[in-house]
């Protein structure tokens, strides 16, 4: 049933909003022919859906996307071979979405003494802001989340923050063939670039990391070739630690430089304690079934544990093992699918024997 479920979400061209609805309303369907309660929910055109079990004071939650980047025609087509199956999305992250979908099917007439929710969710790849942003704050919150991206049954307990930010350089025209008449805003900004890479923030490390990155994502000045361009606008991806703050960094650039900078986006990071109960408790059950201690490490990007972790909620991404997503030979392993479906409803069990504070 489980590779069959797959098969078919990998099927689904989801790279869009109109495809990543159709997945999410396929997910809604199978979950309701197996007697699950599903609520269909709609924000600014993204559908996803929330399908809660159980009862009890606690909540565990499962959160999955469905949405994919771009594919060509035959990644939509999934293929098995050799134990691992291919396909657009099937690792990022359609694998683990199938494998929550089925565990809570499993757990649905279980007496746990909690509730299990599982989000399915259709802009994560775009952000998140439509979807579980949305359901994040609309209450639906638990005190432990997992998402189910590709970690090769290890432990993502942190994410670097985000910071877009556009600088703004300003120089003095002239005529092409005179440029010492004016100051050249593309070397000036270029001068700010060198300058912002020994920046102070740059140097610090963490256990997880061993520095912030910085991509000068784009850049845009000059009109024509016989005129220095007096106007230059860099555009930067910063992904910071865990332990960094947006704002100091944001100060730190604008002492060296006398450019307007402009903050487009950013997100915060993830830092969930490697000693939280619920990493504990989630240790074992991953040792159980794999035979080795569990891989505990920092993501560089973000996925959509970052809106739960925003209001104190230690969440995780934790999901089955694979390679090449949003490349070409995109793949997950088949073994690992049903072993993380196994690690799911063990850790449901256990998720009320530790004793939290």
């Amino acid at each position: 049933m489980l590779v069959e479920l797959l098969k078919d979400l990998v099927a689904i061209d989801s790279s869009t909003k109109e495809g990543a609805n159709k997945a999410v309303d396929y997910c809604s369907r199978w979950l309701t022919d197996q007697g699950l309660p599903v609520s269909l929910i709609e924000n600014n055109g993204y559908k996803m859906l929330v399908c809660e079990i159980g009862t009890g004071d606690k909540t565990l939650i499962f959160n999955g996307h469905v949405d994919v980047v771009s594919g060509k025609p035959d990644q939509f087509i999934p293929v098995v071979e050799e134990g691992k199956l291919y396909g657009r999305g099937a690792a990022d992250m359609k694998a683990g979405v199938a494998a929550m979908m089925c565990a809570i099917s499993e757990l649905q007439h279980k007496d746990l003494g909690l509730k299990i929710q599982l989000q399915i969710v259709s802009d994560e790849e775009t952000g998140g802001f439509n979807c579980s942003g949305y359901l994040a704050n609309q209450g639906y919150l638990g005190e432990f989340v997992i998402c189910s991206e590709p970690t090769q049954l290890g432990i993502a307990l942190q994410a670097k923050g985000m910071l877009q930010a556009d600088i703004e350089i300003t120089g003095i025209p002239s005529h092409g063939s005179r440029p010492w008449e004016g100051i050249n805003a593309i070397e000036k900004a270029y001068d700010v670039y060198q300058k912002i890479r020994s920046l102070p923030f740059t140097e610090e490390k963490t256990e997880f990391y061993a520095s912030p990155s910085i991509n000068l994502a784009k850049i845009r000045a000059g009109e024509v070739y016989n005129k220095v361009p007096d106007k230059c606008m860099m555009s930067f991806d910063i992904r910071y630690l865990p332990t960094q703050d947006k704002d100091e960094i944001i100060r730190q650039i604008e002492e060296i430089t006398d450019g307007t900078v402009i903050e487009k986006m950013f997100s915060q990071p993830v830092n969930t304690r490697v000693d939280d109960p619920y990493i504990t408790m989630l240790r074992p059950v991953i040792q159980k079934h794999t035979k080795n201690e569990a891989a505990i490490f920092g993501q560089h990007g973000s996925a959509d544990t970052v809106y739960f972790a925003a209001l104190g909620i230690p969440a995780i991404e934790f999901g089955p093992s694979g390679a090449n997503w949003h490349g070409d030979g995109e793949y997950v392993e088949l073994e690992s699918i049903s072993t993380y479906q196994k690690m799911l409803i063990d850790f449901a069990h256990e998720f009320l024997k530790t004793r939290l504070c």
